[in-house]
């Protein structure tokens, strides 16, 4: 069993903690274009909804393409918050708001499920024979703490938690999950009101696939629990559950939808992502290499916790709700990612708030010298990646180093960087209380249990500041279509018709959508034609009778392989 006092269950300050996830979960999110590839298609999707009819509000889809782009959920989310702020901050801006709201709503839900849990009396310390051990509602505080820091501090989570994708709100419902079946266990008809909401949620926002998977594992996790749910927490969860699953079809109905959209919804709703009837080799290849970096360092903690808690627990060995509830939903989401067809680190997502549950019990356990480890390792990494983003900052700066200045020349030909005030006094003050932060961890021996974690949150939050303020111009000069999109548009100003985008990819065609006026669309009878193959156009023109002529060939400046290709279409003879 563990053995604790109070003293090592001091919970971080509130302005602290707040402060920190605030800070995490805004910072990237403004003063950007969307960004390749999967960024531009939610918000190509949201931008499509924003000037759409009731049409694409029923079936999201990008304009010009008549594929569907998933689940609606996300799209209204994003248009919704483009309609109502997008005027006075920019639509772009206004779409990523989405994001913001499906991170703070997975943080909050796992400090909660996470402090629920470390309330339960399976999890307490052992009475200590003098006394002094701590109390039920600050030991489950200071484990609630450290779930969230975990949370912050995955490597992984960083650039795909501030993207508009379907993901985020996947990351949202499966966190609610988490904490409407962890509620339940007290408050049955509270729990499974947020169960049924988190069931909702995915079941609108994600493929049929992942919305199954997700009710059985956590019908599983209820089953094998020893603390088992009530009568009032399966009805109230089953009743919203199945409404969030009833609410798109009977939508295609109220919008009297053609058989053609209807089986383009139903198509989507089955296959957005790609999915496959048995494991893909591809996809437990991606598992295999990438896991262990992106869910860094919350996959070795969550390690110690399941070895040591099921070991303790002899008796019901996986059975107690802080293994069974999180632990049921982490296995559900690996089945879902080894049947993508290509699975990719958006993901990996949904596999972090069971883990990072998982791993705050490994807080009390946790030895010295490992602890000394997580410290060391997090504090010499993120410096070290802290003192390259200012070098290659003051580089571009002042183009001192040489070597530096040229290479970054080199790989982004055109960028002129541009001082930001703001940007450089943001840098100044998070690096500023990054140093505080290691000085304060290095100068005394902190008892709390959490102390390991402070220096890896802080070190994540202070990469993505860093990058996001002094390195915003240059990442967002290499992933916005916005420069080739104007060139393009240049080319083509007095050019009328339409332009055939057929082979263009969903990340491009939603970029060109929202950086033009032009008009784009899936459509081999327009009289230009926008590719990225040489070869595909002639064997398209020879097939089709066709006569093409090649008006402009460009690329975006930081990508070497790409091509964009516009072509004059003509039929054969004609003058």
């Amino acid at each position: 069993m563990v053995k604790l006092t109070a003293a090592a269950t001091t919970s971080i300050p509130r302005i602290i903690i707040f402060a920190l996830t605030l800070i995490y979960g805004f910072a990237g999110l403004f003063a950007r274009d969307p960004w390749k590839n999967e960024d531009a298609i939610g918000f190509g999707g949201m931008w499509a909804l924003h000037n759409g009819k009731a049409l694409d509000w029923i079936v999201p889809h990008l304009t010009g393409r008549d594929v569907s782009l998933g689940a609606p959920l996300p799209y209204w989310l994003g248009a919704t918050l483009m309609d109502l702020f997008g005027p006075f901050i920019g639509m772009a801006n206004a779409a990523r708001l989405y994001s913001a709201i499906c991170f703070f709503a997975a943080a909050v839900a796992i400090w909660y499920a996470s402090y629920l849990l470390g309330r339960r009396p399976e999890v307490q310390p052992v009475e200590l024979a003098v006394g002094g051990q701590p109390g039920r509602r600050s030991y489950g505080m200071t484990l609630a703490d450290g779930a969230l820091l975990i949370f912050l501090a995955c490597v992984g989570l960083a650039q795909r938690a501030h993207e508009t994708t379907p993901m985020m709100a996947q990351l949202m419902g499966i966190s609610i999950i988490l904490y409407g079946t962890v509620r339940g266990l007290d408050k049955p008809w509270q729990g499974g009101l947020w169960t049924g909401l988190g069931v909702a949620i995915i079941a609108l926002s994600s493929n049929l696939t992942l919305s199954l998977i997700v009710v059985s594992a956590t019908i599983i996790a209820v089953i094998a629990s020893n603390a088992k749910l009530r009568f009032r927490w399966t009805l109230t969860s089953t009743v919203f559950g199945l409404i969030g699953f009833a609410v798109w079809p009977a939508l295609w109905y109220l919008g009297d939808l053609t058989p053609e959209w209807r089986h383009i919804a139903q198509d989507g709703w089955r296959n957005v992502p790609e999915m496959r009837s048995t494991p893909s080799i591809e996809s437990l290849g991606f598992m295999s290499v990438n896991f262990w970096v992106y869910a860094w360092p919350v996959w070795p903690l969550a390690m110690i916790s399941l070895a040591h808690w099921a070991r303790v627990e002899e008796a019901g060995k996986w059975r107690a709700p802080h293994l069974c509830i999180p632990l049921s939903l982490f296995i559900g989401c690996c089945v879902y990612v080894l049947f993508r067809l290509e699975a990719n680190e958006h993901d990996l997502i949904i596999l972090i708030p069971s883990l990072a549950m998982i791993a705050a019990f490994s807080l009390p356990i946790l030895k010295r010298g490992l602890i000394s480890f997580i410290d060391w390792f997090a504090m010499f990494s993120f410096t070290i990646i802290a003192l390259a983003i200012w070098i290659i900052w003051l580089a571009k700066m002042t183009g001192f180093p040489e070597s530096t200045a040229a290479n970054l020349q080199r790989l982004l030909p055109g960028f002129q960087s541009q001082f930001d005030y703001f940007g450089f006094v943001a840098a100044l003050i998070i690096t500023g209380i990054w140093l505080a932060i290691v000085r304060w961890r290095t100068s005394r021996a902190p008892k709390e249990i959490w102390r390991c974690l402070i220096i890896s949150a802080s070190g994540t939050t202070l990469m993505w500041v860093l990058l996001m303020t002094l390195w915003l111009p240059t990442i967002n000069y290499a992933k916005t279509y916005r420069y080739v999109s104007d060139r393009l548009s240049s080319i083509i100003a007095n050019t009328p018709g339409c332009i055939d985008t057929s082979n263009l990819g969903s990340a491009q065609l939603a970029s060109f959508n929202y950086f033009t006026t032009l008009t784009l669309r899936d459509d081999p009878s327009c009289n230009l034609m926008l590719t990225h193959s040489s070869s595909g156009a002639q064997a398209y023109a020879s097939l089709n009778k066709k006569k093409i002529e090649l008006l402009w060939e460009d690329r975006r400046a930081a990508d070497r392989d790409e091509r964009l290709r516009l072509y004059q279409i003509t039929p054969v003879g004609q003058q």
